[in-house]
């Protein structure tokens, strides 16, 4: 059996808040570490039948930064439901519901400014 690694660094300041994300996955091609301004880390627990989550973003992550990369997990959602249940009616409606997210936030940052 052949084991593969993702290896995540995090510095984290005195407050323990991320200061710098950084992160490699040899086997996929990424070499070298990758600096990284947000993650979101899912895990199935089968035996409990429930999902563990990390989620870490440092303090230079803008709000427009984390609005794109929450439109963009979305879809990235949908794409690997899709593949994962056959069910491309679900998919799509979490397709739109990220382009909602996407226009809602837009609206707001516009009133904003």
């Amino acid at each position: 059996m052949h084991k593969s690694r993702i290896n995540i660094e995090i510095a984290l300041d005195d407050d323990k808040m991320p200061e710098a994300i950084e992160w490699n996955a040899p086997d996929g091609g990424v070499e070298g570490l990758q600096k990284a301004k947000a993650v979101l880390f899912g895990v199935w627990d089968g035996e409990e039948k429930s999902a563990l989550r990390i989620d870490l973003w440092t303090k230079k992550m803008m709000v427009d930064e984390m609005n794109d990369f929450y439109f963009q997990t979305f879809f990235g959602m949908a794409d690997t439901f899709a593949r994962a249940t056959n069910n491309k009616d679900l998919s799509n409606e979490i397709k739109e519901f990220a382009k909602k997210f996407h226009k809602q936030v837009a609206e707001t940052l516009n009133k904003e400014a």
